[in-house]
C-alpha cells in the first residue's frame, strides 16, 4: 500500500528519505537498466534537490535565426516555441529539454524566475545553463552540464513540448518523475512510479538500518547474509 496521497506528499517523500541512487537500484532490479541521465548534467549546487514531474522540451539548432525562409512558422519567432513551454510549466513539473547540440545555454536567471511563479519544481537540460549569480540567488533547482554564457537565442529553438525526447538513450516522457541530486539525475517512468517508490522507501529504511549496524561493528559478509542490503 502506498504511503503517499498525491504527488506533493510523494515529492515531500523522495526529498525527505530518498536518493537516486537507491531508486536506480529498485529500477535495476525491476529489469529497467537505462534510467539514469548523462553523468554530465549536474546540479548547479551540490545540495540542489529535484523531484517532480516532466514537462518536456524539444530543442532544434537553427541557422541564421529570424531570417529563415522555411516553410515552418515556429522558426521565425524568437525562441521558437519557448516562451510558450516555460508559461505553461505547472506546479511540482520540472522542465527538461534536449534535442539540441550542447553549443550553448538552455536556461538562465529569467527562466527560473518565470519557473518560481508558476512553482515549477527544477529545470534540467541536456546542455548549458547560464546566469549562474541569478539561479544560485534565486534557489532554483537547476541541473545542466554547468555554466557557459553563450545564448540559445541565434543558435536554437524550442519546437514542440509535452512530446516524447530523448537523452542519449534514455526515454523521457512527458509526465515521468525527474528525480535528481549531486548523484545524478533518473527518470521514473509513470506506469511504475508506485512500485519504485514503495520499494525505494522500504530499501532506504533498510539501508540506513545496515549503516547503523555496520558502525556498531558488523561485517560487511554478515551484514549482507543478514539483511541483503550494501
Amino acid at each position: 500500500m502506498k504511503e503517499w496521497k498525491d504527488d506533493k506528499a510523494l515529492f515531500a517523500l523522495i526529498k525527505e528519505e530518498l536518493y537516486t541512487a537507491v531508486v536506480g537500484d529498485i529500477m535495476d532490479k525491476m529489469g529497467y537498466t537505462r534510467q539514469f541521465l548523462p553523468p554530465r548534467i549536474r546540479p548547479l549546487r551540490d545540495d540542489m534537490l529535484v523531484a517532480g514531474r516532466a514537462m518536456t522540451v524539444l530543442e532544434a539548432d537553427v541557422l541564421d535565426a529570424g531570417k529563415e525562409k522555411g516553410v515552418n512558422p515556429v522558426l521565425k519567432r524568437s525562441f521558437g516555441l519557448m516562451l510558450e513551454a516555460l508559461d505553461d510549466l505547472k506546479e511540482d513539473e520540472v522542465y527538461v529539454c534536449s534535442g539540441s547540440s550542447p553549443a550553448y545555454a538552455l536556461w538562465g536567471e529569467l527562466m527560473s524566475a518565470r519557473a518560481i511563479q508558476c512553482k515549477a519544481a527544477g529545470a534540467v537540460v541536456n546542455g548549458y545553463s547560464r546566469d549562474t549569480k541569478g539561479i544560485l540567488a534565486l534557489d532554483f533547482p537547476c541541473f545542466s552540464y554547468g555554466p557557459y554564457a553563450q545564448d540559445q537565442a541565434p543558435r536554437g529553438k524550442v519546437i514542440d513540448y509535452r512530446v516524447p525526447i530523448e537523452m542519449e538513450g534514455v526515454r523521457i516522457n512527458d509526465g515521468d518523475i525527474l528525480v535528481g541530486d549531486i548523484d545524478g539525475v533518473c527518470v521514473v517512468p509513470r506506469e511504475i512510479e508506485e512500485e519504485v517508490f514503495t520499494r525505494a522507501l522500504e530499501k532506504a529504511r533498510g539501508e540506513r538500518m545496515v549503516l547503523k549496524k555496520i558502525q556498531e561493528g558488523m561485517k560487511a559478509r554478515d551484514a549482507f547474509d543478514t539483511y541483503g542490503i550494501m
